[in-house]
């Protein structure tokens, strides 16, 4: 299927009975970064076919009009041996079952979605969608044929790396505590010779190639690798505000030239400075911890527990968070540098995603609601939250079926 013929699939589908309110919503609308934690599916509080603490769970999405989420095999990095392999494809293994869980249990809410078609085709069903998304290729293990069993798990996105370079590429928050060149100095070495060989294999296979967390050297190499369009999954604009993971107008314009989209995301840290509001939760995290009688705090065992949701509401009266307006504003400087059709939008929900208006997936139609207050036309915001991802995806499948 070519672009046109799948921008007007786009245009044409004809929904189920809706409400007014959904009535008024973008074609398609789609999340390309929601985070999952380590017992996704397993303890009930992480079951999504209920009401949970997490930020992304079934209802939320149905009621808040989000219709896809890219949700996220990630590994922490560790050491660059074959422990670290061994426990890095563990982990992984860990979270594509667990999506495979939440697949099986509730087929007649959300199905998986592996291409364009089939995304468009369960959205057309009143259906939800999941893809999977690879953060941290360490999870390969150093080894190339796990892409290959990761495509057949149904991952169609893999990005290179993380916080702390691994064996793939260098990362735009490298381990400098323990050593790791800084990003942009003498000793950042960018893209390794197994980075190439993943890049040029998600390239045969049909895998969307992700460089959010990439160093900027990395992300050039992946420019100069890459026979597809690239996305950023989750990334901002370094003009907007300087923080290492938002990325530079050159890096901007370079992979709009590619004819990549860079996905803006609604993260508090790349949207707005608040040494305050970290150290206030940093703080909180400890107290959390020490008093579950844990040695460290622990994102996927504390996150939720409701000690920290009534400790992060009184943070956020001190130290409010970033607004629908902060992320618009970083939209706005994106689409000007890059292109209307090179960007697109993402939460990192359940990463450290969430802002003051999108809090969580129920309220996915204020960022409807925020564009068409800031301009942006009905067909702009189509492209926004799906068309350009869409439309990407559909030039990277069609380069392996070649």
């Amino acid at each position: 299927m070519n672009a046109t013929t799948r921008l007007a699939l786009l245009a044409a589908l004809t929904w189920p009975a809706v409400s007014a309110q959904a009535a008024q919503d973008p074609p398609v609308t789609i999340d390309t970064h929601v985070d999952i934690p380590f017992n996704y599916m397993v303890e009930p509080r992480f079951d999504v076919g209920h009401d949970t603490r997490l930020l992304v769970d079934l209802g939320k999405m149905e009621r808040g009009g989000l219709n896809a989420a890219f949700f996220v095999v990630w590994v922490p990095q560790h050491a660059l041996d074959a422990a670290g392999y061994a426990k890095a494809v563990q982990q992984a293994s860990r979270k594509y079952d667990g999506i495979g869980r939440m697949l099986m249990m509730y087929p007649d809410r959300i199905r998986l979605a592996t291409t364009p078609e089939q995304l468009l085709a369960n959205r057309k069903a009143g259906l939800l969608s999941a893809t999977i998304e690879i953060e941290n290729a360490y999870s390969l293990g150093h080894d190339i044929r796990r892409l290959d069993a990761a495509f057949d798990r149904g991952a169609r996105s893999v990005g290179l790396v993380h916080v702390g370079n691994n064996d793939l590429c260098s990362s735009s928050m490298p381990d400098t505590e323990h050593g790791e060149p800084a990003m942009n100095s003498a000793g950042d070495q960018g893209m390794s010779e197994f980075g190439r060989a993943v890049v040029k294999r998600a390239n045969e296979l049909g895998m969307l190639v992700d460089i959010s967390h990439a160093s900027d050297k990395c992300v050039r190499d992946a420019l100069a690798v890459s026979a597809t369009p690239l996305i950023a999954s989750h990334s901002g604009a370094r003009a907007v505000l300087d923080h290492p993971r938002n990325l530079p107008d050159g890096l901007l314009r370079a992979l709009a030239a590619k004819g990549g989209v860079v996905q803006a995301v609604a993260y508090k840290e790349f949207l707005k400075h608040d040494p305050g509001r970290a150290a206030a939760e940093k703080k909180l995290q400890a107290a959390v911890a020490k008093q579950a009688g844990e040695k460290a705090y622990d994102s996927d065992n504390d996150d939720y527990r409701p000690e920290m949701e009534a400790g992060m509401a009184e943070i956020q009266k001190k130290y409010p968070l970033a607004t629908l307006d902060d992320y618009v504003k970083q939209i706005r400087h994106m689409v000007q540098v890059a292109g209307i059709d090179h960007v697109g939008l993402a939460s990192d929900f359940d990463g450290g995603g969430g802002i003051t208006g999108w809090k969580d997936a129920s309220e996915t139609r204020n960022v409807t609601a925020a564009l068409r207050k800031a301009g942006f036309s009905e067909p702009d915001i189509a492209k926004l939250w799906g068309g350009n991802l869409l439309r990407v995806w559909g030039e990277v499948e069609r380069h392996a079926q070649h």
